[in-house]
């Protein structure tokens, strides 16, 4: 995955995961930044690794934020 980007994990029927989309959406609009999106459910790892802890977006390797994801906090992290 390219440094640059976000990956996104989630899942289906996910309410939270649809709005983390909207916002990654907004980020990219905004920024040029994209996002990778992962479905948890095609990796056995993965819906072990997250779980319940879904929505989760990653940046540059590291978890930065999970569950309700926050745009402005999102902004912060390419803005550095």
């Amino acid at each position: 995955m390219e440094s640059n980007a976000f990956v996104l994990y989630s899942r289906e029927k996910c309410p939270l995961c649809d709005k983390a989309k909207r916002i990654l959406e907004e980020v990219k609009f905004e920024s040029g930044i994209g996002y990778k999106e992962i479905d948890i459910h095609t990796d056995d790892d993965l819906v072990e690794k997250f779980g319940l802890m879904i929505p989760v977006v990653e940046w540059k390797d590291d978890i930065v934020q999970f569950g309700n994801v926050d745009k402005l906090a999102l902004n912060r992290l390419f803005e550095k």
